[in-house]
């Protein structure tokens, strides 16, 4: 798909049809272990999404072209796995049993663990845009089911092999869990509004990354001019919080930049900032493989 052109509804869903639930990039050699996975860029509408909302505003949910940002990853050894579907569709970011009870038509016979996400209706399945509904009807369980077992299996699936191969081979492993989001994003979390900044790095207050990796990559984000906070408004959910124990060596964190950084969200193209975010990606890459060599005790 070109970066200027927006997917047509049949468009997209014929490239749902033509593509795998997840797509893994490795490096061609000198492989590192470091993940990178982006579960909400995917833009392959599924032909039965049976959805009634505008497309242009389903198109919302997407992480626009946050897979592009980070499309230089694997020259640095990382690995890096992106989802092709979706997140409105099925959300690989949320809890299996986070099921929201008002979007089915009939009892969900697991179990039935409602988070505040499901509460502002994007929960495992998504069912509202803001105030704007998604469906005119309800799901099934079996169209659930379905959704579950043909998306957010297969990309757990290819994300844990990644993070668990990894640190088996290395002993440690470094995760970086990549996002977008909109400029209205403490409106849309109902919370009171300040202005935002470019970068937000999550590990949940501390508890899925080391200091090390969270101060080295704010700093290059701030070396490249950008503002950053830590975990404000977004501190991680269940991708980091699964995957992230830094006792054990195991480091997960979130990262999120501001889409107007690098994007015409109304348009759905890159704007004039997008080789600037990614120069600053790239080198925080480039300052990570450094980081990750030294404490593997590889040569640089």
């Amino acid at each position: 798909m070109s970066p200027s052109t927006a997917p047509a509804p049949a468009a997209a869903a014929a490239a749902a049809a033509a593509a795998p639930p997840v797509s893994v990039s490795r490096p061609a050699q000198d492989a590192l272990p470091i993940i990178i996975d982006a579960p909400h860029s995917g833009t392959a509408y599924p032909a039965d999404f049976g959805y009634s909302a505008p497309f242009e505003l389903l198109r919302r949910g997407e992480d626009l072209y946050v897979d592009r940002l980070y499309q230089h990853a694997t020259g640095f050894g990382a690995t890096f796995i992106a989802a092709n579907f979706p997140r409105a569709y099925i959300d690989p970011n949320r809890l299996l049993a986070d099921i929201d009870p008002q979007l089915l038509d009939a009892p969900w016979p697991g179990e039935v663990a409602t988070g505040p996400k499901t509460k502002l209706g994007i929960g495992l399945i998504w069912r509202m845009l803001g105030e704007v509904p998604i469906y005119s009807r309800k799901l099934s369980v079996a169209e659930v089911r379905s959704r579950i077992e043909r998306c957010y299996r297969p990309y757990h699936a290819a994300l844990d092999d990644a993070i668990d191969g990894a640190y088996r081979q290395h002993g440690a492993v470094w995760h970086l869990n990549v996002h977008s989001m909109p400029d209205d994003s403490y409106a849309r979390l109902g919370l009171p509004d300040k202005p935002l900044a470019d970068f937000v790095l999550g590990d949940l207050d501390g508890r899925t990354a080391g200091e090390p990796l969270m101060a080295l990559i704010e700093g290059v984000l701030r070396e490249h001019g950008y503002s950053v906070a830590r975990n404000d408004p977004f501190k991680g959910v269940e991708i980091i919080a699964r995957n992230g124990r830094p006792a054990e060596k195991r480091h997960s964190l979130q990262i999120e930049v501001k889409r107007s950084c690098y994007a015409d969200v109304k348009r759905h193209e890159p704007n004039a900032g997008f080789a600037r975010v990614q120069r600053a990606l790239d080198a925080m890459m480039a300052a990570l493989a450094v980081h990750v060599r030294a404490r593997c005790g590889r040569p640089a």
